[in-house]
């Protein structure tokens, strides 16, 4: 390319580094954090099948520089969520995808008790200036319909920050299907985990897009 253009082969390598030091399209990769729970952290799946591998494969195909940092960690609560956050932080994130609550609801937690948590994440995050995609979860019907309404309930309250993008229910379309869900049928196969990342991928690009603005 550079005898094409007419730049002495010397030169070469000293244009290529010139370009890739000035180029703004050189800029480094957006830091995005999934921070959740065995539902992002790939339970039961192949590195390249879990949610983070396929939602960055998704990204990189629309031309979306994004490099995902793992913050999911399998059986995590809402306070054990809350108890590594400066932790997760300290990777430096530009941005955070936060999937918490599904093990809250499991072992029947108290929903003033999540919302406490999910309430001092998003709080912790704010005061970081990170712009957040909250995706929701649903109680296990058993627990009864009093349990889950006041479990949604603290979801659609937090998802009316100003600072926040919300999504109701991180397994919707997925939950209760066996053809898109492991054998436990509380966690994804790796077509359930394509069905989300298809469903949630406007979610994050509009989430990324925030960092423009």
């Amino acid at each position: 390319m550079a005898k094409r253009y007419g730049v002495p082969a010397r030169w070469a390598k000293a244009c290529a580094v010139f370009l890739l030091c000035t180029d703004p399209a050189s800029a480094a990769p957006v830091r995005l954090l999934v921070f959740g729970d065995s539902l992002v952290a790939g339970y039961g799946l192949p590195h390249d099948d879990a949610f983070q591998a396929r939602l960055a494969a998704a990204l990189h195909a629309d031309g979306r520089d994004v490099t995902i940092l793992d913050g999911g960690v399998s059986g995590d609560t809402t306070a054990g969520g809350l108890a590594r956050l400066d932790w997760a932080l300290a990777d430096k994130p530009d941005a955070v995808l936060l999937e918490l609550g599904a093990n809250d609801a499991l072992r029947g937690t108290d929903p003033t008790e999540t919302e406490k948590n999910l309430s001092a994440i998003l709080d912790r995050l704010a005061a970081a200036r990170l712009p957040v995609l909250l995706t929701g979860m649903e109680a296990p019907p058993n627990l009864g319909a009093a349990y889950t309404q006041q479990f949604r309930a603290v979801f659609a309250r937090l998802g009316k920050r100003p600072d926040v993008i919300f999504d109701p229910f991180f397994l919707q379309g997925v939950a209760g299907d066996p053809a898109l869900n492991q054998a436990d049928m509380m966690h994804p196969n790796a077509a359930g985990v394509t069905r989300e990342v298809a469903r949630l991928k406007p979610l994050v690009e509009k989430l990324l897009d925030r960092l423009s603005k």
